[in-house]
């Protein structure tokens, strides 16, 4: 084992950058003022061009690409569309579209993702979990929760897979926890704050509670008082990924 992987790495990502103003506002502030390092830029997000913006302002963020293909509610024990961009199930369609937020977002930004993931998660179910595992490959880019030697950790987040409040979890001391717990190695934290609410989501006020709990010195002081070095997805090593 060599000392990098001995020693505790943490990355800290804030996702749906771009979704609107309060949102990106909070991702400022959580990296200005708090322990989020990265961020994933939905470019479909009607506040993508100012995310852009924000994020040339501030160097010291990774910022990849949230790829989102379409949004969904738990309802009467059921999955029900919100809003699909695409059929999930239509391998060209997703091929196209991934293909286009990735240009999108170089348009944005300038640059390549620093890495890929998805809105809720949905590359963890084919095809799009090959779609962008090839996509990982040929960047040379970390995908979550296929790359290997990356850790997720999704434990803080104020609701259960239906939706249900999970009271506590977004307490500054429970963050704090799951950080001194983190393995050695490296691990991605995933949030979502936000400064505000001002848009339409199942996961709003949440948002406001995960800003303040990623500025609070708690988190902070469970970074330093772990010897957790902090680092974002430029930093990390290349992560190659091979389609499944």
């Amino acid at each position: 084992m060599n000392a990098a992987s001995e020693r505790r790495r943490l990355i800290v990502n804030a996702d749906d950058f771009g979704l609107s103003p309060g949102v990106n506002r909070g991702v400022v502030e959580a990296h200005e003022h708090g322990i989020v390092t990265s961020t994933s830029l939905m470019v479909r997000g009607s506040a993508a061009l100012e995310a852009a913006r924000l994020a040339r302002q501030l160097p010291s963020i990774s910022v990849g690409l949230h790829v989102d293909v379409g949004e969904w509610r738990f309802l009467d024990g059921t999955w029900l569309p919100v809003y699909e961009h695409v059929p999930p199930d239509d391998a060209k369609a997703l091929h196209q579209e991934v293909a286009d937020q990735i240009a999108r977002f170089r348009d944005l930004t300038g640059h390549d993702p620093s890495h890929l993931d998805s809105h809720q998660h949905a590359h963890l179910r084919e095809p799009l979990r090959g779609i962008l595992a090839a996509e990982a490959q040929s960047l040379g880019v970390p995908l979550r929760h296929v790359s290997p030697g990356l850790r997720y950790v999704g434990d803080f987040y104020g609701q259960d897979e239906t939706g249900a409040p999970l009271p506590g979890r977004l307490e500054p001391a429970f963050l704090a926890t799951l950080i001194h717990q983190l393995p050695r190695g490296l691990s991605e934290l995933c949030c979502h704050p936000a400064a505000w609410v001002d848009f339409h989501s199942a996961y709003q006020h949440e948002r406001v509670d995960e800003m303040r709990a990623l500025c609070s010195g708690i988190a902070a002081e469970a970074v330093q008082s772990g010897d957790i070095e902090l680092i974002t997805f430029r930093d990390a090593s290349p992560h190659r990924v091979e389609p499944r």
